[in-house]
C-alpha cells in the first residue's frame, strides 16, 4: 500500500471561478469587543490570498470561544471579519448566520474575488456533534474545501471532518501544511539535543505529552503550576500551590520512565511565592520544595531561570508550550520572560505553541525571533504525542 500524504493546494488544480469553503481558526482573544491578539487571523492570510489570486470566491468559516450551540452576542464574528478585511486588503462580508436560506442566497451571488464570512460555527449545536445534516448544509455552500485550521485539527467536528468527507476536492491550506511539516520534523527527526519546555496550570492536561516527549527529547524543563505536582509527588512542601494529588502516581511513573531513558527532567529550584495572585500582594523567592504553608508558587525563580536558560542554550531544537507562571501580573512575569528570551536567543530551531506562550512572546516583543509560531495548542501537543488528528487524517491522499 502506498504511503499517504497530506493533500495541499496544488492538488486542487484550477480553482478559478470556483467557490471554496475555507475552515480557518479565527478563535482570537476578545476584550470588550476588541481583538487583543490577531496572530491567528494574520496566519491564515497567505492561504486566502493565494486562493483569491487564483480566481476563487471564498466562504470562510471558523469558531470563536465556546458558545455551546447557542447564539452569544459577545462571540459573533463581525469584529473578526473587520480585522480580516484589513489584513487581507479586500472586503469581507460577515453574515449573521451559519447556514440557511439567507446564507445560501449570499453565497450563491458571490463572484470571483469575493470573501464571505459565516457566523460562529459553534452557534450551531451540529458543529461539535458532527451532525450529518449540518455537515451537508456546509458542504453545499462550495465546490472545494480547504482546511487551514490546525488549531481545530484534533476535533472531529462537522466543519473539520464532516464537510471534508463530503467533498472530493479537498486540501490543507498553507498554514495547516506548514504546521504538519514543522511538527513532523520535531516528532520524527529533530536535531539533537532536543529540549522541550512545558508549563501551564494542570499536569493532567499534559501528562500524555510528558510521556510521549520522554521518548523523543534529551531534556524536559517543567515550570508553571504543573511543576508543583512533580515536586509534591516527590515529597516536596509546596504550600498552597496548585497540585493534583490524584495524578501523583502517574507523575512518578513519568519521572521513572525519563530516568530509565537517560532523559533529564528539570524542575524549578526556586519559585516566587505569594499568599495570592494579585498585584497588591507581597511576594518572596523561596526554595521550590520548601514553600511555606501560607504561600503559593506563582512563578519560577531567578536561579531556575538561569538553569533553564543554560539547558536551552545547548539545544539544537526547542519546543515550548505553556508559561512559567502568572506572567500577566508583573510580579510573576520574570520567569516566563527569562525563558522566552532564552528560547529567542538560542542557536536552535525553535517552535512555540499555545495561546498563553504566544501571548507572552507578544508581550515581551519576541515573536519575530522564533522560527515557528504554532497556532495549535492542544492540537500541537496531540500531534507530538503521535495521536491521529481527525482533521489531518481526512485530508490524507495517496502519495
Amino acid at each position: 500500500m502506498s504511503p499517504r500524504r497530506l493533500r495541499t493546494l496544488e492538488d486542487l488544480g484550477n480553482v478559478s471561478g470556483r467557490r471554496v469553503l475555507v475552515r480557518c481558526d479565527l478563535n482570537v482573544p476578545l476584550q470588550d469587543g476588541r481583538i487583543t491578539d490577531d496572530l491567528r487571523i494574520t496566519a491564515t492570510v497567505p492561504t486566502l490570498r493565494e486562493l483569491l489570486d487564483a480566481g476563487a470566491s471564498l466562504v470562510v468559516c471558523s469558531h470563536l470561544g465556546r458558545p455551546k450551540g447557542k447564539v452569544v452576542e459577545e462571540l459573533r464574528l463581525a469584529p473578526v471579519g473587520a480585522r480580516l478585511s484589513e489584513v487581507l486588503g479586500t472586503e469581507v462580508r460577515a453574515l449573521s448566520q451559519v447556514v440557511g436560506p439567507d446564507v445560501d442566497a449570499a453565497v450563491g451571488s458571490a463572484r470571483p474575488g469575493d470573501v464571505i464570512l459565516l457566523e460562529n460555527l459553534r452557534f450551531e449545536p451540529g458543529e461539535t456533534g458532527n451532525d450529518p445534516a449540518f455537515a451537508d448544509a456546509l458542504a453545499s455552500l462550495a465546490d472545494v474545501y480547504v482546511d487551514d485550521a490546525f488549531g481545530a485539527a484534533h476535533r472531529a467536528h462537522a466543519s473539520v471532518v464532516g464537510v471534508a468527507e463530503r467533498m472530493d476536492s479537498r486540501a490543507a491550506g498553507r498554514l495547516m501544511q506548514k504546521e504538519v511539516e514543522v511538527l513532523s520534523r520535531l516528532r520524527d527527526d529533530p536535531e539533537e539535543p532536543f529540549v522541550a519546555i512545558l508549563g501551564g496550570a494542570k499536569i493532567s492536561d499534559k501528562l500524555g505529552t510528558v510521556n510521549a516527549l520522554v521518548d523523543r527529547v534529551d531534556a524536559l524543563l517543567i515550570g508553571g503550576a504543573m511543576a508543583f505536582s512533580f515536586l509534591a509527588s516527590a515529597g516536596g512542601e509546596v504550600g498552597r500551590s496548585l497540585v493534583e494529588p490524584e495524578q501523583y502516581d502517574r507523575v512518578r511513573d513519568a519521572v521513572a520512565k525519563a530516568e530509565a531513558g537517560g532523559v533529564l527532567i528539570q524542575l524549578p529550584e526556586d519559585v516566587v511565592a505569594a499568599p495570592e495572585p494579585s498585584l497588591d500582594t507581597t511576594w518572596e523567592t523561596v526554595h521550590a520544595a520548601q514553600i511555606p504553608p501560607r504561600l503559593m508558587g506563582l512563578d519560577i525563580g531567578p536561579r531556575t531561570v538561569e538553569e533553564f536558560a543554560r539547558t536551552i542554550a545547548d539545544a539544537r531544537t526547542v519546543f515550548w508550550n505553556g508559561p512559567m507562571g502568572m506572567f500577566e501580573l508583573e510580579p510573576f512575569s520574570a520567569g516566563t520572560r527569562g525563558v522566552a528570551r532564552a528560547v529567542a536567543g538560542a542557536d536552535a530551531y525553535s517552535v512555540v505553541g499555545g495561546g498563553d506562550s504566544l501571548a507572552a512572546l507578544r508581550q515581551f516583543d519576541l515573536l519575530d525571533r522564533i522560527d515557528h509560531l504554532s497556532t495549535g495548542g492542544g492540537a500541537s501537543l496531540e500531534f507530538l504525542e503521535g495521536k491521529e488528528l481527525p482533521g489531518i487524517s481526512v485530508l490524507l491522499g495517496e502519495a
